[in-house]
């Protein structure tokens, strides 16, 4: 924060001694954490442990990255505070940045964009000032400051114009993970971005709109929001694969958040160990919701209604709970529907408690402890085994889908007969452990697990790519949010699973947040207008109704589509686009990602895998169409289009694995194919 007067003599000048000093002032604010003396302000060494870890955590934090500068933006305020003007005050302007700075006084040198005041950076407009004067973009070249773009918001003379800087931000070659996009944050993002953590949000989404990087952003704000209670309760960011998460997994420390875990819905469910797979219409079955009733009576079906009553001596007395007021106690625990492992736990003290009224009637006066012994009476013990025995969440699985008489009953104006066998093991196995688990039934035992013992709930949870997930693993997500909020992403036209979402209604209800708040971006930022509306083609064939992708770049891109003779022109086009800066991605269909990659070695082109990280050496990397989405590159290959659709099941899912593959390019798409182009794109 500094005096609006500001000499007009090289102003560039000017900000970059302002950004030299904020840089010495986070060295300065490191230091101190650094030399932070906490060998007597501790009561013992598990608390100095604490401390210690804390303060190493606040030392990451404060880091300097140079390739990052520490602010983008700078606000100039008309007023001072007041009743309906913003946070600023006459005289005053802020720095906007990812992170606070100070000085020596304490003074802010830098704003977190995440402030109140720094809120008018996004949402100001010549419509709207927000009572801004000035706002200024900064450019970077390699981490130094080297241009500036400002904004008169309250000059009437002067009009409105698209900034060039935070075009040529959002163009800015792209080379390793994931960039944030502090800089760039648009109103409709910024609103999605700064919602309140009581409610939840779904965002959908197509190509090049944002919205993964809005998600985000917005656990970040909602750290800063609500960083105690979101200490207490925990964060969480759900991604489709591993790939997925090495390329967002820089997003959060860049902002300074240190502490969000990240994990795929598989690593949520790892009750068992993957080693099978189901064809797609079992799948379907196991994935749908119908099967958590199933599951449900499967579990309840252990309890056993007492035909016997239960004894328990204690010294020369003897007190019997006849069978009829046990079988109150347990059809009152069904009523409840606790869960089982609760009412488990719950019976032994309702006997018990049953018994000490008895001894009450008697004249005795029996206290807390006397109803505890009682409880863990052997009589007690034994009645509860045999009324209520422990249930194992994979044994109860495994009988389902290996008894069929077990299925049956439990199945029974559930699953008709067909879906039965269609889920039935051909095999009978001998434990869990040789079972060979496929992820649709690690999701069922997830289920039975929830159903015996409540699942830990954490305070937000960032879903992405929410599209391709079946209504079980819906509802695996919204036990781990049952008390929190949660952030959901997606794109209904890029959902390549048979068990896709048809409606973010029907989504939201397996999830248990049938109230959240809908949104949809519609305004491409990343994808070249060209690229977007040749794959746009494909919409009215895999999701009628959605509203295509309109892309704001002033910078239409380079796109062809190249017919071709031998396969020998892909490798061609990966050569040529190698010869301009930025990140290349060969994307194919996996069938043929083995020929590829014999291919570009005999070429002498070095690749990676998805998920490996490229540097400015190797910049290409050749991905498997099932593992593009989510993932982006300045230039695309996209080798045979009629292949990526022909290795999927069926058409539509195939047009749609398509049109995830057409939209991963930032700069520029060419798609070279020998055998004809899919009809569906015109």
């Amino acid at each position: 924060m500094s005096s609006l007067s500001e000499s007009p003599a090289d102003p560039l000048s000017r900000e970059r001694a302002h950004l030299a000093g904020s840089r010495a002032a986070l060295r300065a604010m490191r230091e101190d954490v650094e030399n932070l003396d906490i060998r007597d302000v501790t009561a013992n060494w598990v608390n100095a442990a604490v401390l210690a870890r804390q303060i190493d955590d606040r030392i990451k934090a404060l880091a300097d990255l140079s390739h990052t500068p520490l602010f983008f933006g700078r606000l100039d305020y008309l007023h001072a505070p007041g009743a309906d003007q913003a946070e600023g005050a006459e005289g005053e302007r802020f720095y906007i940045g990812r992170r606070h700075v100070h000085d020596a006084e304490g003074d802010p040198m830098v704003i977190d964009w995440r402030a109140p005041v720094s809120q008018p950076f996004y949402r100001a407009s010549k419509k709207d000032p927000l009572d801004v004067a000035l706002r200024r973009r900064f450019g970077y070249t390699a981490g130094d400051l080297t241009a500036y773009e400002d904004e008169h918001l309250s000059d009437p003379a002067e009009a409105a114009t698209t900034s060039k800087l935070l075009q040529q931000e959002i163009e800015r070659p792209r080379v390793g993970p994931m960039r944030d996009i502090v800089a760039t944050i648009q109103p409709e993002q910024d609103e999605i971005v700064r919602s309140g953590l009581s409610g939840s949000v779904c965002v959908q989404g197509g190509p090049g709109t944002g919205k993964t990087a809005v998600g985000l952003h917005r656990v970040a704000y909602l750290l800063y929001a609500h960083r105690e209670r979101l200490a207490r309760t925990g964060t969480l960011v759900i991604g489709p694969n591993r790939s997925f998460l090495h390329y967002i997994e820089q997003v959060l420390p860049a902002l300074g958040e240190l502490e969000v875990k990240q994990a795929t819905v598989d690593d949520l469910v790892a009750h068992v160990e993957i080693r099978g797979t189901d064809d797609a219409s079992a799948a379907v079955i196991k994935g749908d919701a119908r099967m958590a009733e199933v599951l449900r009576r499967a579990v309840r079906s252990h309890v056993t209604l007492p035909t016997e009553p239960v004894v328990v001596v204690r010294g020369s007395r003897r007190w019997r709970v006849p069978a009829y007021e046990l079988a109150a106690i347990v059809r009152e625990l069904l009523d409840r529907d606790i869960r089982y492992g609760a009412a488990r736990e719950a019976l032994p003290q309702r006997i018990a408690h049953a018994v000490l009224v008895q001894m009450e009637r008697s004249g005795e006066a029996p206290d807390d402890r006397v109803q505890d012994a009682v409880a863990r009476n052997a009589a007690v013990k034994a009645a509860v085994k045999a009324i209520w025995p422990p249930v194992d969440p994979a044994k109860l699985v495994l009988r389902l889908l290996t008894d069929a008489d077990f299925l049956a009953v439990h199945a029974d104006g559930v699953l008709d007969e067909d879906e039965r066998k269609e889920i039935l093991w051909a095999r009978p196995v001998r434990s869990t452990k040789t079972a060979k688990w496929s992820a649709a039934d690690a999701v069922l035992i997830d289920e039975a697990t929830d159903l015996v013992q409540r699942t830990h709930s954490l305070g937000h949870v960032v879903l992405d790519e929410a599209q391709d997930l079946s209504p079980m693993q819906y509802r695996a997500v919204g036990r781990r949010c049952t008390t929190g909020s949660a952030t959901v992403l997606g794109d209904l036209a890029q959902g390549t699973t048979p068990w896709a979402t048809r409606s973010w209604d029907e989504a939201l209800a397996h999830l248990g947040k049938g109230d959240a708040v809908i949104e949809e971006l519609t305004a491409g930022f990343r994808v070249p207008a060209d690229v977007i509306t040749y794959a746009s083609r494909l919409l009215p064939h895999i999701a009628p109704g959605l509203t295509p992708v309109a892309s704001v770049r002033e910078n239409p891109g380079f796109f062809e589509v190249r017919t071709t003779a031998t396969d020998a022109a892909v490798i061609d086009a990966c050569a040529e686009l190698l010869r301009n800066e930025g990140s290349i991605g060969l994307i194919a269909a996996d069938a043929r990602v083995p020929a590829l990659t014999e291919a570009l070695a005999a070429a002498g082109i070095g690749h990676l895998g998805p998920g490996e990280e490229t540097t400015h050496d190797t910049r290409l990397t050749l991905v498997p169409a099932s593992l593009a989405k989510g993932l982006e590159y300045d230039y695309v290959v996209l080798d045979e289009p009629r292949a990526v659709v022909d290795g999927e099941p069926d058409e539509r899912t195939g047009l749609r694995r398509l049109y995830v593959a057409l939209t991963r390019a930032v700069s520029g798409l060419i798609v070279t194919h020998t055998a004809p182009l899919p009809s569906q794109l015109g």
